[in-house]
């Protein structure tokens, strides 16, 4: 039995529809009000809970052997924080699946973790790894770079739908590995039966390295007319977007994030989607 935790976000659904699918016994953990009814029909066995409860952590990893976590604050809000959520939670988990002799844990955390991060997420991610790896449990931490789904999604995508122009950090220049959640999820999957994955910290990117500016030059291609592209300095207000966003693109111009990730990929099996592979998806409604 393989426990999904996040099952019913984005990422943490691609995984545990992945494992249906293919004939695993799949157990979720849900709150009550979440949408789970889909993952019910493939199979799925539901389990009332909350990383926030200790108490539904242990009667969820009840006869569990593996444990597959995505769950995080990000896009939350309410009493859902780093610290409850993606620091405190993720903690409780791991010691309930410790408690319960699990056999795996698989931890997706985020590129950027470190205990010395300025961003909290960051910090709560990383204290999140140490605590796992000094678990005793059998380990694999996913470092995905930023999803394509999420960060084009939001610089990109929302405002060519809203017919307005696109706000980019700084000068646009960071080139980040951007890769896609079906990416990872594939990642995570793979991670149960690849002993390359053992006891071991996945660091994920995409295929490209590719600057803001050349994202928003490819979806020019893909809709076949110019984009307005207005730049702003790091820390202003990204218009539309939450605060936590503008935060976190401000950080992401300290660092580059550009680094090749094809013998990775090659060795887990997966096949990385392009940039231009992306946007033709995610663009296709707007150029009907």
């Amino acid at each position: 039995m393989i426990l999904v935790v996040g099952a019913t976000g984005a990422l943490g659904g691609m995984i545990a529809r992945d494992l249906l699918v293919r004939g695993e016994a799949v157990r979720v953990l849900v709150r009550p009000g979440s949408e789970y009814g889909p993952l019910l029909e493939l199979g799925a066995q539901p389990v009332m809970g909350d990383l926030k409860d200790p108490a539904s952590l242990a009667r969820a990893c009840a006869g569990v052997g593996t444990v597959i976590s995505t769950a995080n604050s990000a896009g939350r809000g309410g009493a859902d924080t780093p610290d409850t959520v993606d620091r405190h939670g993720n903690r409780a988990l791991i010691d309930a699946a410790t408690q319960a002799g699990l056999k795996h844990f698989v931890f997706v955390s985020a590129l950027g973790a470190a205990e010395d991060s300025p961003v909290d997420f960051f910090r709560a991610k990383a204290e999140t790894e140490r605590h796992l790896a000094e678990s005793g449990l059998t380990w694999t931490v996913l470092q995905p770079n930023i999803f394509m789904e999420v960060w084009i999604g939001m610089l990109v995508g929302m405002p060519l739908q809203q017919g307005s122009a696109v706000t980019l950090v700084g000068r646009g220049d960071p080139r980040p590995t951007k890769v896609s959640k079906r990416d990872v999820a594939a990642f995570a999957v793979g991670a149960l039966t690849n002993p390359a994955a053992r006891n071991a910290t996945v660091v994920i990117g995409g295929p490209q390295a590719v600057t803001w500016t050349d994202v928003v030059k490819v979806a020019e291609s893909v809709l076949g007319r110019t984009i307005e592209i207005r730049y702003v300095p790091p820390g202003e207000p990204l218009p539309g977007l939450p605060a936590v966003v503008s935060e976190l693109a401000a950080q992401f111009e300290t660092y580059e994030t550009a680094f090749d990730t094809s013998a990775t990929a090659a060795t887990h099996g997966v096949r990385l989607t392009t940039i231009e592979e992306f946007l033709h998806q995610m663009l296709k409604p707007l150029d009907a």
